[in-house]
């Protein structure tokens, strides 16, 4: 189902879905990833959210980067420490970029690129993905995927799906229960960080 979906994600969110499925972080964790928040001085990298879901019991998060993960997540380091790795105002300057290749119309006719938008719009892009526009992205996603594998253009009810809705919280769960399976509990219990 997941790999269904990828070709239809952004590729920022894309790179954040298989970064979750690798890592088994939470979607607020893999949204909040920060060039300073990782160590990558061992072979293991460790990345320490700022903040995370149970900081107020006094836990400390730490969510080891293997080296799969490391290949998705390197070229997002080199921004500035204190940007967000994974930013919309990148996916959108990306979408807006395949929108201009496909351009059908000549440049001569009609508006040139960035001619048309708003000087002032109502919402612009966020300095991070939020937990809920990522999950948001990743259930576009999934529709988009259900449409092209039943080459139908319509909405069908959840049952009738072949590609089944998703949410990134089901990546952990399913890392989870990967490690388990290889490793045993204990295993699977420091992965997620209990």
């Amino acid at each position: 189902t997941v790999d269904a979906t990828l070709p239809h994600l952004p590729d920022v969110v894309a790179d954040m879905v298989r970064l979750q499925r690798l890592t088994g972080c939470r979607p607020q964790d893999v949204c909040s990833i920060r060039p300073r928040d990782v160590d990558t001085s061992g072979e293991v990298w460790i990345y320490r959210p700022e903040s995370h879901k149970t900081e107020h019991h006094g836990r400390e998060r730490t969510i080891f980067v293997g080296p799969k993960a490391q290949e998705i997540l390197r070229p997002y380091l080199l921004r500035p420490v204190e940007d967000y790795c994974f930013k919309p105002a990148d996916s959108e300057r990306k979408r807006r970029a395949a929108q201009h290749m496909d351009r059908k119309t000549p440049l001569s006719c009609g508006n040139r690129p960035g001619t048309n938008r708003r000087s002032r719009p109502k919402r612009k892009a966020g300095a991070c993905y939020t937990k809920d526009s990522y999950r948001r992205a990743v259930e576009r996603a999934a529709k988009l995927a259900d449409r092209n594998a039943r080459n139908d253009k319509r909405d069908v009810p959840a049952e009738q799906r072949v590609v089944p809705h998703w949410s990134p919280n089901q990546l952990r769960h399913n890392r989870a229960t990967t490690v388990r399976r290889e490793f045993g509990l204990e295993a699977a219990q420091i992965v997620l960080g209990h």
